[in-house]
């Protein structure tokens, strides 16, 4: 009999106040509301701060290389695509050592969630500057990094939006959305989450005053990816932050990378390995091989 000791959740150790509280209740809401099992949640964590949100769940965790967690996640979902898998990580994590697998996963569209928490700063290492850092931050004279723009320059039927952790209500309401396009096998969701840093960075005050619901702008329509980048390319020129629904794909297809490689069968970790029922097709291998 084989037996497994599982660990518990434990407390957070972000300082309080942190914004990655709110993304921790909100994906805890947003997977309570949608009733996905416990074990069929698969929540891969980068490195930082952010990184350690696994740990603070009592669902299946992984805490992967710096930079590296989405090529995981990808792995996770085409092992057993049958398996609900987010990856979540911070602006360093992603958009630093890990910004090849970023670009690369809207192109691949797996039907994983990839949760940013954007601080714009390195919180764990004391506050030096991240990609995403304003001009100035601790001597900083770099433009930010702006990942939704990115995100909607690259063609591809993607689920992208973004929150703000001073607005959890809004937040659980498009991680359900994110997640739902994922279980229906429809492709890869990116959420970037505007996360204040309490300790080194704290913009909670500043980002309230900045912060434009794009659904409320004239000419909203999360299907147009041309329509999208314009507003939000009219909001950033203008010093504003905009969140919310960024680009939903117009038909509700099944896109998902593990869609097209696996279909409908099991994925290889549900695959039967036993001899018997494998034999006739071994023998035709070794067969092949001898010939």
């Amino acid at each position: 009999m084989m037996r497994t000791l599982s660990a518990k959740p434990v407390p957070p150790i972000w300082c309080p106040g942190c914004g990655d509280f709110s993304v921790l209740a909100a994906v805890k809401k947003a997977a309570a509301n949608l009733k996905i099992p416990v074990h069929e949640l698969v929540l891969v964590g980068g490195i930082g701060c952010s990184g350690s949100i696994h740990n603070f769940l009592e669902v299946n965790g992984i805490h992967a290389l710096h930079g590296r967690l989405l090529a995981q996640a990808v792995g996770v979902k085409l092992a057993n695509p049958a398996l609900t898998v987010v990856a979540a990580g911070g602006d360093g994590d992603g958009y630093a050592i890990g910004m090849g697998h970023f670009i690369h996963a809207f192109k691949k569209n797996a039907s994983i969630l990839y949760l940013v928490m954007n601080n714009e700063t390195y919180g764990l290492t004391k506050g030096q500057a991240s990609p995403t850092s304003q001009l100035g931050y601790e001597g900083n004279v770099e433009p930010p990094f702006h990942s939704i723009l990115t995100a909607l320059s690259i063609p591809a039927p993607n689920f992208i939006a973004r929150t703000f952790s001073g607005d959890p209500k809004s937040m659980t309401a498009i991680l359900e959305e994110a997640l739902r396009f994922n279980r229906e096998g429809r492709g890869f969701a990116f959420v970037e989450d505007l996360s204040p840093c309490v300790t080194y960075n704290d913009t909670y005050k500043l980002w309230r005053e900045k912060i434009v619901d794009v659904s409320a702008l004239p000419g909203y329509d999360p299907t147009d990816r041309k329509t999208m980048f314009r507003l939000c390319l009219e909001q950033v020129e203008a010093g504003r932050l905009p969140v919310g629904v960024m680009h939903r794909p117009k038909e509700p297809g099944r896109d998902g990378l593990e869609v097209k490689l696996v279909g409908d069968r099991a994925g290889p970790v549900r695959t039967d390995i036993r001899l018997a029922p494998n034999l006739p097709a071994y023998e035709k291998l070794l067969a092949t091989s001898a010939s």
